[in-house]
């Protein structure tokens, strides 16, 4: 059995901060792999699927990031499993906006909730960090990761959970290398070659943009399907005031 673990802050103030990518992206797994409807289990919201032929647990801590560890800790034992089986989606700093990065164990990196669930399970844990970028100076970071993404985040936020729901298989499988390869790709696909065209008067040789291979054009956008970003951020709107917890 795999237990996959999104890490965020619980409730409506907090649905679209930064912090709580973690939630966005097991969502988005969650959906696409026809898990069951979320219910109250381990001190969190859980759904269980198969991926990769495989039983696995979806679990969304709900006891504040700082204290991620107890539900981790809790389902961890009730199931009996191992630090490996479990798998992390949470907020990155040092990574670009967008770019993913897989790794088995390590340290905290002063991330409150990884720090909390290597406390309960140890460190011998996979991680899935999910960069949110950096604000550039060490006194604005808790500002940062406790605010909502802009709007402007809406599009690659919405291509990278695509991908990742998308391949999510192959990371439970083992197959890491592949599974960000195939991610950060789609997320920031390389720029096409362009096609190279002689000019009859002159004989020089000028770039054209490469026309689209026959037969296939771009796919339409689903206008049903309203992004996960702008779903977590009409939650947030209006939500002010309160205590703030990393």
């Amino acid at each position: 059995m795999l237990l996959l673990v999104g890490l965020g802050n619980p409730g409506p103030r907090y649905a679209g901060n930064r912090h709580n990518i973690g939630f966005m992206a097991l969502d988005e797994i969650v959906r696409r792999h026809g898990f069951s409807a979320w219910r109250k289990g381990f001190q969190g919201e859980m759904a269980e699927g198969r991926l990769a032929g495989e039983k696995a647990l979806a679990l969304k801590p709900q006891t504040f990031m700082n204290e991620s560890g107890r539900a981790v800790g809790e389902a961890l034992r009730f199931y009996k499993l191992a630090p490996g089986d479990v798998t992390v989606f949470h907020d990155e700093l040092d990574l670009a906006p967008g770019k993913l990065r897989v790794k088995l164990g390590g340290g905290a990196a002063g991330h409150n909730g990884l720090r909390s669930i290597a406390q309960h399970i140890g460190p011998d844990f996979k991680r899935v960090r999910l960069g949110i970028g950096h604000p550039g100076r060490k006194e604005a970071v808790h500002g940062w990761v406790l605010s909502d993404f802009a709007k402007a985040d809406a599009d690659w936020m919405e291509r990278l959970f695509e991908a990742l729901g998308r391949h999510a298989e192959l990371l439970v499988s083992g197959q890491d290398g592949p599974f960000m390869s195939r991610v950060n790709q789609e997320v920031a696909p390389p720029k096409p070659k362009a096609a190279k065209k002689v000019s009859a008067e002159t004989g020089t040789v000028r770039a054209v943009d490469a026309p689209p291979p026959a037969g296939q054009r771009p796919a339409a956008a689903d206008p049903k399907r309203e992004s996960l970003l702008a779903q977590a951020l009409k939650r947030a709107m209006g939500q002010l005031g309160g205590k703030t917890k990393t």
